[in-house]
């Protein structure tokens, strides 16, 4: 079984050698031999060594990608009125403002417009009004 190199983006290779080179700057063990002359060559700067090993493929690491979640969604049906472009007769026009109806019933509640003889009513029936208070 072949193993296939791991291509890194640039925002993980950014990633995972700032986390080697701190690892390195504070101590931690070197995990490749690396000869002297290329040590002075790098001017044993702990950011170009993370770089050796990472090129090398001697770091243990790996890298969990998101994957985005499949998902499964009704989508709502395109209602004939927006198929039609318009030119409906009065017929047509009837029977897809019903079934719009029907729909915004079933998914909601309705409210109404309210009726200005209405609320004057509500208002007589509760006993108070504006000639009231002057008598």
């Amino acid at each position: 079984m072949e193993k296939t190199a791991q291509t890194f983006t640039k925002y993980e290779r950014a990633r995972i050698l700032g986390a080697r080179a701190l690892q390195l700057s504070m101590d931690a063990p070197v995990l490749m031999k690396i000869s002297d002359d290329l040590l002075s060559n790098l001017n044993f700067d702990p950011l170009r060594i993370a770089e050796v090993e990472l090129d090398s493929g001697v770091l243990p690491i790996s890298v969990k990608r998101p994957m985005p979640e499949k998902t499964k969604e009704k989508l709502k049906e395109i209602k004939e009125s927006e198929l039609a472009g318009g030119d409906e007769s009065d017929e047509n026009k009837l029977r897809v403002e019903q079934r719009e109806t029907k729909d915004i019933a079933e998914e909601g509640e309705i409210m109404e417009i309210a009726a200005v003889d209405d609320e004057f009513e509500d208002f007589e029936e509760s006993g108070s009004g504006a000639g009231d208070e002057l008598e």
